[in-house]
């Protein structure tokens, strides 16, 4: 950590048992000496160090109970976040279904417990109020819509294949020959099956992100490429009942090729998105059941996208342009999180100087170097200020001497998924599989 003389207040921060906070001017008058370069912080030295595959289960595992041991107990599904345990999230369920898959594979749970659970589950799905077949994006804990702003009061088209990726990826993972199993995949077929991805484009070539019974399409915004939204089109192409057209794809999505980027950021090509790439979450949302090491199109690898995506960001945090205290090649990550005013989509281009540990560990596929550096910081150097209950908190910042102590479900949820696709490709693997899935990529055209 390096002293900014043109700062007015710096801070200096040695983690050992707590954080000490040394306010200095310009002038440095008690002749406080920096540390040397790159140096960081001294380790927490009432944490062990374990064995690199122990820290990975370590990490899976407590984030793991976010969703099952703090899951809204008459749903079953996540809450959006551990400061408000009364809203239901429905794209943070979808990554909560998928982490049921996880937890019967490493054995934290059993079969049995997941199959029951997913009964809950299912029962409150099948009751919630739909759009269309469409999810909301927050629920009550009686099925009721929660609007998620004033205009905003009905299905959310995103938060919807964000639950339907879960849900595909339990329906093939509960595969077995036997009542509970085959019941459990009849009812997510019917779920699936209702939902009306053609109703949500307006008889257009786009499909638009929110409609209400009383607000209509008057939000009026497009699922437009690139973020983190490619799965919306996958499973709308991939639907039995309600297929889009690939022309709908083409112009919706992909915008006629106007999503190719094709610059060069920190010295990294870039095939698609905004410039420097935008909030990390882009290259995880929809990469939790598609499988993008061997995807491609006519415009990108989409590995090589999101490895770029990754790189990029995480040669912003070294090269630190901004000056923040605390950046280095082992503290990085930036993304949308809660921030020390509220929550902000953070990116290189949006940079506040808040780390947010899902962005570099839900990145482990693409960069398993540099976020083996980041899972070990942030374990051992910050583990007083970061690690509680379920894993590492959303978000901090060293410059500001701020952390959080909330957690939110779809932060928590790509640092376990992604980090299993890591390592097993588990997750990957079972959506890939789908024969509905097969279909979608193929009508659009992709290798895989």
């Amino acid at each position: 950590m390096i002293f900014k003389c043109k700062l007015k207040n710096i801070y200096l921060f040695l983690i050992t048992i707590s954080v000490i906070s040394v306010v200095v001017s310009c002038d440095n008058p008690n002749d406080i000496v920096a540390p040397p370069p790159d140096v960081g912080f001294v380790p927490n030295k009432t944490v062990e160090i374990i064995p690199f595959e122990d820290l990975l289960d370590l990490t899976q595992e407590q984030t793991f109970k976010y969703f099952w041991d703090f899951a809204e107990p008459t749903s079953g599904l996540a809450r959006e976040d551990s400061g408000r345990p009364n809203i239901i999230t429905t794209g943070g369920s979808g990554f909560a279904i998928a982490s049921f898959v996880v937890g019967v594979e490493r054995g934290w749970i059993t079969r049995e417990e997941a199959i029951n659970r997913l009964e809950t589950v299912l029962s409150f799905l099948e009751k919630a109020q739909k759009y269309h077949g469409a999810f909301s994006h927050w629920y009550d804990n009686s099925g009721n819509t929660i609007p998620f702003s004033t205009l905003d009061d009905g299905g959310d088209i995103v938060e919807t294949a964000l639950l339907m990726q879960g849900l595909l990826i339990a329906r093939q993972f509960f595969s077995q020959n036997n009542s509970s199993e085959s019941d459990i995949r009849n009812r997510i077929t019917s779920l699936w099956e209702d939902v009306e991805w053609t109703w949500y484009t307006q008889g257009q070539d786009k499909i638009t992100w929110h409609w209400s019974p009383t607000n209509n399409f008057n939000i009026d915004l497009g699922v437009r490429g690139w973020n983190e939204s490619l799965i919306v089109y996958v499973l709308a192409a991939a639907s039995p009942t309600f297929s889009i057209n690939v022309d709908t794809y083409v112009e919706g999505w992909t915008r006629n090729g106007a999503m190719v980027n094709t610059g060069t950021f920190y010295d990294i090509y870039l095939p698609l998105g905004e410039n420097f790439g935008g909030p990390l979450f882009f290259s995880h949302y929809s990469f939790i059941g598609i499988n993008p090491t061997n995807l491609s199109d006519q415009f990108t690898n989409y590995f090589d996208q999101n490895k770029a995506h990754s790189l990029i960001n995480y040669r912003h945090c070294v090269e630190n342009p901004y000056e923040y205290a605390g950046y280095s090649e082992n503290n990085w990550g930036i993304t949308a999180s809660s921030n020390y005013n509220s929550y902000s989509a953070h990116s290189p281009t949006n940079d506040l100087g808040v780390i947010a540990p899902t962005a570099a560990l839900s990145s482990f596929p693409y960069t398993p170097v540099e976020s083996k550096k980041a899972l070990e910081f942030f374990y051992y150097y910050l583990y007083d200020n970061l690690w509680g209950e379920f894993g590492f908190y959303d978000a901090f910042s060293i410059h500001h001497n701020w952390y959080s102590e909330k957690y939110i479900a779809i932060d928590q949820g790509p640092i376990l998924l992604m980090i299993e696709n890591y390592r097993t490709q588990l997750l990957w693997n079972l959506f890939m599989q789908d024969e509905d899935i097969v279909k979608g990529l193929n009508k659009l055209e992709f290798n895989f």
